[in-house]
């Protein structure tokens, strides 16, 4: 990344000055987002996970259409590193792809109301089957139910509901 010059001009020629800005912190959840990292086990726990996830996405009917690769291991690879760098682990998944901007990366993939909640279904069944501890299974199914809405970019008035 290049440093900002100390002025640049805009369209009338005018100088426009930057503040500097103060060194970035990791705000106040990245702390607790490292203990859940470490507390699951680490890699090998989402590794696991996003594995269980995907074993249900092959079989989804509603789901499956979605992902335009013949096999879901990039995917399945994607999400796992999204997941360990979330939840503070190391940062391969940025370092390989850059910023997250899972809005953008989803933007292509018809998303509503379905199809967020057959997500939901298959990464919930993985969170509950993952023998994680209660309060992380907690703190990761608010995450993914928070993700999941977030990614939808279409409306949709019949979704699927699960009891």
């Amino acid at each position: 990344m290049r440093p900002r010059p100390a002025a640049q001009r805009d369209q009338r020629g005018a100088a426009r000055r930057y503040a500097a800005r103060p060194a970035r912190r990791p705000y106040a959840g990245a702390v607790r987002q490292l203990q859940l990292y470490d507390a699951v086990g680490g890699m090998p726990y989402f590794e696991a996970l996003v594995a269980r996830f995907y074993q249900g996405v092959a079989e989804d009917p509603v789901l499956r259409p979605l992902y335009p690769e013949p096999e879901l291991a990039g995917a399945q690879r994607r999400l796992t590193l999204f997941l360990v760098q979330y939840w503070g682990g190391p940062t391969t998944y940025s370092d390989e792809r850059g910023h997250p901007a899972l809005r953008m990366r989803h933007a292509p993939f018809a998303i509503g109301g379905v199809e967020r909640d057959r997500w939901l279904v298959q990464m919930r069944a993985a969170i509950d089957a993952s023998g994680a501890p209660d309060d992380a299974k907690a703190r990761l199914h608010d995450y993914v139910s928070m993700a999941a809405e977030a990614m939808r970019n279409r409306p949709d008035e019949t979704a699927f509901r699960t009891p």
